[in-house]
């Protein structure tokens, strides 16, 4: 027997067979094409952040990791949220 096991019809002559059968793929596999699964998971994270940060009411000057947690810092040291409450003033 050379199917997964969760094959339904177990009845393919290979296990490559079994898994075309199947539809299988690999996730953003294909680094030389920019594609990279842990890029784009860490893209996700920042944009998670970012939401989490904005539902709190807080307003960060960007997107990036190192933006919403210095907008996060500010707002629990001040007890107020950074961007609606306060915000740094721009330099001159």
């Amino acid at each position: 027997m050379a199917c997964r096991t969760g094959c339904k019809t177990k009845a393919h002559s290979s296990y490559h067979e079994c898994l075309r059968a199947a539809n299988t793929t690999t996730y953003l596999a294909s680094p030389s094409k920019g594609l990279d699964g842990t890029r784009q998971k860490a893209w996700d994270k920042e944009l998670h952040d970012y939401r989490e940060a904005r539902r709190q009411g807080i307003q960060p000057d960007g997107t990036t990791r190192r933006k919403v947690e210095d907008a996060v810092r500010r707002s629990d040291e001040a007890g107020a949220a950074y961007g609606r409450d306060f915000s740094l003033a721009n330099p001159m």
